[in-house]
C-alpha cells in the first residue's frame, strides 16, 4: 500500500500542477511559464539537497536523471504544441498513453503483477483515456481531426521515457533524481523562452508566486514518484502516476465549472476503481 499511495499522490500532484500551469499559460507565454516554474523547482530541490546533506549518488544514477530531464523537456514541448494545433479530444488521450512505456519496461525487467492488479491496470488505463477525452465544441473544424497526433505520439513516448528514467535515477536518491531532471530541463526551456518569448511581458509578483507554487508541486510529484518506484513495481506505480490527467479534469470541473460528458464521468470512476484493484491485489 505504501508505494501505491505515493504513486497516486504523485499523479494527483502532477495533475494539480498541470491545471494551475495551464491557467497561467492563458496569461503568459508557455515558455515563460515553464522557465519560471521549472526554475523554482530547481532552486527548491538544490536547497533541499544541500540542507539535508543528501550524498551524491554514483554517476550512472545522475546520468539517468539527466536523460529524464531531456526526455521530459521533449515530451512537454511536444504535448503543448500538439494541443495548440490539434484537437484536445484526440491529442490528450494519445499523449496519456505515456503510461504504457514504463509498464512495458517493467515487464521486460521481469515484473509480474497479480491477475487482479493486471485487471486494475487495464481498467485504470481505460478510465484515464475516457476521462481526458474532452467533448468537441459545436462547429469544430474537421480539418483539425488528425493534426497533432504525431506530436502526441512523441509526447507519449518521451513522457513515458521520463518516468522510466525517474525510476532508474530514484533508486539511489529521489531528491538527486529530481535535481538532475531540472538541471537539464531548465536551460532548454530558457533557450525556448529566449527564442519565442523575448518580447513577452514580465510576470507580476503574484504570478511569480503562483508559478513558484507550480514548480514546487511538479517537483514534489517527481520526488513522490521516484520514491514509489523505488519501493514498488514500476508496472503498477506508473499506472497510478499516469492518473494526472484525471486530476486536471476534475479541477477544471470544480474551479472552472467545465461540464463533464457522461463518458468522462465514467472514466473518472473507472480510473479510481482500477486504483482500488491495484491496491487490493
Amino acid at each position: 500500500m505504501y508505494p501505491f499511495g505515493l504513486a497516486l499522490a504523485s499523479g494527483l500532484t502532477w495533475g494539480t500542477a498541470d491545471f494551475v500551469g495551464g491557467l497561467m499559460s492563458r496569461r503568459l507565454p508557455t515558455a515563460v511559464v515553464m522557465v519560471v516554474s521549472q526554475g523554482a523547482g530547481l532552486i527548491l530541490t538544490s536547497t533541499l539537497v544541500v540542507a539535508l546533506g543528501e550524498p551524491r549518488p554514483e554517476a550512472r544514477f545522475l546520468v539517468a536523471g539527466a536523460l529524464g530531464g531531456l526526455a521530459g523537456a521533449i515530451g512537454l514541448a511536444s504535448l503543448y504544441r500538439g494541443l495548440a494545433i490539434g484537437r484536445m479530444s484526440i491529442v490528450a488521450p494519445v499523449a496519456a498513453l505515456s503510461g504504457a512505456v514504463p509498464v512495458i519496461v517493467g515487464f521486460l525487467q521481469g515484473e509480474r503483477p497479480t491477475t487482479v492488479q493486471l485487471s486494475g491496470m487495464a481498467v485504470a488505463g481505460a478510465g484515464v483515456l475516457l476521462a481526458v477525452r474532452a467533448p468537441e465544441p459545436p462547429g469544430a473544424s474537421e480539418a483539425r481531426g488528425t493534426r497533432g497526433i504525431g506530436l502526441a505520439l512523441v509526447a507519449a513516448l518521451f513522457l513515458g521515457l521520463f518516468v522510466t528514467s525517474l525510476d532508474a535515477a530514484g533508486e539511489a536518491s529521489a531528491l538527486w533524481a529530481s535535481l538532475m531532471v531540472r538541471v537539464v530541463s531548465v536551460p532548454l526551456f530558457v533557450i525556448a523562452a529566449i527564442a519565442t518569448a523575448r518580447h513577452a511581458r514580465r510576470p507580476t509578483g503574484r504570478e511569480l508566486g503562483i508559478l513558484g507554487g507550480v514548480g514546487a508541486l511538479d517537483n514534489g510529484a517527481n520526488v513522490l514518484f521516484a520514491l514509489a518506484a523505488r519501493e514498488g513495481l514500476l508496472t503498477l506505480v506508473s499506472v497510478l502516476g499516469s492518473l494526472y490527467p484525471v486530476a486536471t479534469v476534475l479541477l477544471a470541473r470544480w474551479f472552472l465549472h467545465e461540464r463533464l460528458a457522461r463518458w468522462q464521468v465514467a472514466g473518472v470512476v473507472a480510473a479510481f476503481f482500477g486504483v482500488a484493484l491495484i491496491a487490493a491485489g
